[in-house]
């Protein structure tokens, strides 16, 4: 243990130390260049420094793995050119051998493998950063999962973390104050933690399925207690198809799941005040009547009533083109910089009439919106490139991060089912504006 540790440090060490000479380099050289010339070679060296970020982090299982998954999400804490690299550690990992697997079973739930299981596939059907799961049954004959963690990954969380922070902040990737990139870093520190803690996985699955019983065509597996520790997790076999398979389906049922996502994620901020944050399309599974299965709850985020009003507050504000209201939403949420700098409202309603069209909201789209041919990131990033000036007078806000990534997560999802629909009655449930 103490010797992998050690090899997993010095290859962590050896990459911010490479980095920092390539930073030192490329500032050095462009010391008198001009702005234009500055801001492209920034570019290069941050295209640079998330290739080797990625490569290096995809070679190694475990939690510093899933840090750049993560990160790859934030594409408003880090260059795009950085989270463009760190993306393609979404991937599924490569599995690890089942002998390993069958001992870390045994080792957890004390127990021989064929005295726990009267079947046990040896062949993951999911492998991911911190864990893979089997498919496998009772001795009762009932079928189930097993998530079963890698050996060690939590001894190596916090280092790992450290390090890559280190490596990204010498790259000058983290273009923020240091009381911020302690409430960002903290925020993924927490959630790396509860989902190497599958015991509050199995609680969030307990509370979760609770909230959604009533919730038709909503399905979270049953956690079976007696198979299941702090790093063994057996779930009742709930199964369907993927993403990629439903996006070939009729758009009608398309529509349901549609539905279905966006219930997910707002009836649970809005209902619940928790909410699943990792709306990965592997996490979800699809089923001909349009009913979705919901997968992997190890990243929640709780709010507070204050936060969750804010929310709401800011959505109603939005959706009303309150530009002025809007600002100081946006103060409260600590996204907007407290400053006497004025942004011209032009500016608010040129994102609300790109933001607000996947939500079918008049004026800016009327009836369905076929995400399937969804211009809106597109028109996003051309509008980031025009706004730069005031950019600096924004700050990624760790209240929201967790928040941004579902929502972007969820709008990829129905972009990727190729899904027309119109969701603004869906938006009338929850916010009464």
């Amino acid at each position: 243990m103490a010797k992998s540790s050690g090899k997993r440090f010095m290859k962590l060490a050896g990459m911010t130390a490479s980095i920092a000479g390539k930073a030192a380099k490329n500032s050095f050289k462009h010391l008198s260049s001009d702005e234009e010339k500055r801001l492209q070679a920034r570019s290069d060296l941050m295209q640079d420094v998330g290739v080797q970020i990625a490569e290096t982090l995809g070679e190694m299982k475990g939690a510093v793995m899933k840090v750049g998954q993560i990160a790859s999400q934030y594409k408003d804490v880090f260059p795009p050119e950085v989270a463009s690299a760190l993306e393609k550690l979404q991937k599924d990992a490569p599995p690890m051998p089942y002998a390993q697997i069958r001992a870390q079973v045994e080792r957890e739930l004390k127990a021989p493998i064929l005295e726990l299981f009267s079947e046990f596939e040896e062949t993951p059907f999911a492998a991911a950063s911190i864990g893979q799961v089997h498919k496998a049954t009772l001795p009762s004959g009932q079928k189930v999962v097993v998530k079963v963690q890698y050996p060690d990954v939590d001894e190596n969380c916090d280092s790992d973390l450290k390090q890559v922070r280190m490596a990204l902040k010498i790259a000058g990737v983290l273009n923020m104050s240091k009381q911020l990139q302690e409430q960002l870093f903290n925020e993924i520190r927490q959630s790396l933690h509860d989902e190497l803690d599958y015991v509050k996985e199995a609680h969030n699955l307990r509370v979760f399925g609770a909230f959604h019983a009533e919730d038709e065509g909503l399905i979270i597996p049953k956690v079976i207690s007696s198979h299941s520790s702090r790093r063994i997790l057996t779930l009742t076999e709930e199964m369907g198809e993927t993403l990629t398979v439903a996006a070939t389906w009729d758009n009608d049922i398309k529509q349901k799941i549609a539905e279905r996502l966006f219930h997910f994620t707002a009836g649970q901020l809005f209902g619940l005040y928790r909410m699943h944050c990792d709306p990965h399309p592997g996490n979800f599974a699809f089923r001909h009547d349009g009913s979705v299965v919901a997968y992997d709850f190890g990243g929640i985020r709780s709010y507070s009533d204050s936060e969750v009003q804010l929310f709401k507050r800011f959505v109603k504000h939005a959706l009303k083109g309150d530009v002025t209201a809007l600002e100081q939403d946006l103060i409260a949420l600590d996204i907007r910089r407290e400053d006497d700098k004025n942004i011209p409202g032009e500016f608010y309603e040129k994102w609300l009439s790109i933001g607000l069209k996947p939500l079918s909201i008049s004026p800016y789209q009327e009836g369905d919106f076929d995400f399937g041919s969804s211009q809106v990131h597109h028109e996003a990033i051309a509008q980031m490139r025009t706004s730069l000036k005031y950019f600096g007078q924004f700050q990624p806000s760790a209240t929201t991060m967790m928040l941004d990534r579902t929502v972007s997560g969820q709008y990829w999802n129905l972009v990727n089912l190729g899904v027309e629909i119109d969701l603004s009655p869906l938006v009338d449930d929850y916010i009464d504006a």
